[in-house]
C-alpha cells in the first residue's frame, strides 16, 4: 500500500461512527467483481439480459461467471470527491446543489457514501455513512479554498477508503467533481490508476471547465487523466459545457448506476501472482450492443492487499 499518510492530511469536519452494514453473502477468496454497463445502438440502457448472455475473458482465457447482480438490485459504496480549489471556485454553488440532488436520488437503504475535499491535501468531510442526512450535512460543510490541488492524492485516499473484502452484491464507485489539474500531489496518475484498480471501483468525473479546456495544455492534461481513470474502470469522464449542466450530468450517472449489471467469478490466478490481469466482457449474441466494464484487476492474493 502506498504511504499516503502525511502530516495533517487526515482531517474530519463531521466525525461519526461507521454504521452497521446490511447482511450480505460475502466471499473473498479470489472473487472478481465486474460492474458492466450495456447500451443499445441508440445509447439506451439495456436491462433485460441474463447470466447466459455474458461472456468474460480473464487474461485472454474464458472464465465461468457464477453470479449476476441485476440492475437496481445491488448496493452502492461511494466516495464523492469535490475540488474546492481556486480553479473551480466559480462553479462551487452549482456543484453543491447538483450533488445534493444526486444523493437524494441515488442513495437507497443499505447504500453508503463518504465525502472528500480535493484541496492542497486530501480532507475527509464525512466517513462512510448510510444516512442521507449525514451526507447532506457533510455537503453543507464544504467551503471553497484558494490553495493548491492534490487531485491524485485525493483519488488514492478515496480508493483506500473503499478497499476491503469483496462481496458479490456491492459496487464501489468514486465520483470526482474536478478539472483534474494537479500541482500538489505526492503521487502521480500511474499510482492513482493502480490504487483505483486495486479498490475494485468504478471512476466517474465531472469537469466544470467546459470545452475551452482543450485550449490549455494543463487543463487538457487534467481531463485526459480523468478519462484514463474512467476508461480503466468502466466509468465515464464528463465535461460540463456550462454550470447549469451539472445537475443533468449527475442525473446521467444516476441512470448509469441504476442500470449496471454486476458480474462475478473466481480468478484463475494463483495467490503468488500479483500482476495485473486483463478483463474483457462480451455479449456474443448481441454484437451490436455496447459493453463498458473495467479493463482489469490485481489479484486479491497479491502482497499489496
Amino acid at each position: 500500500m502506498l504511504a499516503l499518510v502525511r502530516s495533517g492530511w487526515y482531517q474530519e469536519t463531521a466525525p461519526e461512527q461507521f454504521p452497521a452494514k446490511p447482511e450480505v453473502i460475502r466471499v473473498t477468496s479470489g472473487l472478481v467483481v465486474v460492474p458492466v454497463s450495456v447500451t443499445d445502438p441508440g445509447g439506451n440502457a439495456v436491462k433485460d439480459l441474463g447470466l447466459e448472455d455474458f461472456a468474460v475473458d480473464d487474461n485472454g482465457a474464458p472464465v465461468k461467471v457464477g453470479y449476476l447482480g441485476e440492475p437496481e438490485a445491488t448496493r452502492l459504496d461511494m466516495v464523492l470527491s469535490f475540488d474546492v480549489t481556486i480553479s473551480v471556485r466559480s462553479y462551487f454553488k452549482f456543484e453543491q446543489n447538483a450533488a445534493v440532488g444526486f444523493l437524494k436520488t441515488v442513495l437507497r437503504p443499505g447504500d453508503s457514501v463518504a465525502i472528500l475535499c480535493i484541496d492542497s491535501e486530501p480532507k475527509i468531510i464525512l466517513k462512510r455513512s448510510n444516512l442521507l442526512s449525514s451526507a447532506l450535512n457533510g455537503l453543507d460543510q464544504i467551503t471553497p479554498s484558494g490553495t493548491s490541488t492534490a487531485f491524485f492524492d485525493t483519488i488514492i485516499a478515496g480508493a483506500h477508503m473503499l478497499r476491503g473484502p469483496v462481496d458479490a452484491g456491492t459496487r464501489r464507485v468514486q465520483i470526482a467533481f474536478s478539472d483534474g489539474e494537479d500541482n500538489s500531489s505526492e503521487q502521480k496518475l500511474s499510482e492513482a490508476r493502480r490504487e483505483v484498480q486495486r479498490a475494485d471501483c468504478i471512476f466517474y468525473s465531472i469537469n466544470p471547465g467546459g470545452h475551452s479546456i482543450h485550449l490549455n495544455v494543463i487543463s487538457q492534461r487534467g481531463q485526459e487523466a480523468m478519462e484514463a481513470l474512467a476508461a480503466q474502470t468502466g466509468g465515464l469522464a464528463f465535461i460540463a459545457s456550462r454550470p447549469e449542466d451539472l445537475a443533468g450530468l449527475y442525473a446521467r450517472i444516476v441512470t448509469e448506476l441504476q442500470a449496471q449489471y454486476l458480474l462475478s467469478y473466481y480468478s484463475p490466478s494463483s495467490k503468488a501472482d500479483d500482476s495485473f490481469r486483463s478483463v474483457m466482457v462480451r455479449i456474443p449474441k448481441h454484437p451490436e450492443m455496447r459493453v463498458r466494464a473495467r479493463q482489469g484487476y490485481y489479484p486479491r492474493g497479491s502482497s499489496s492487499h
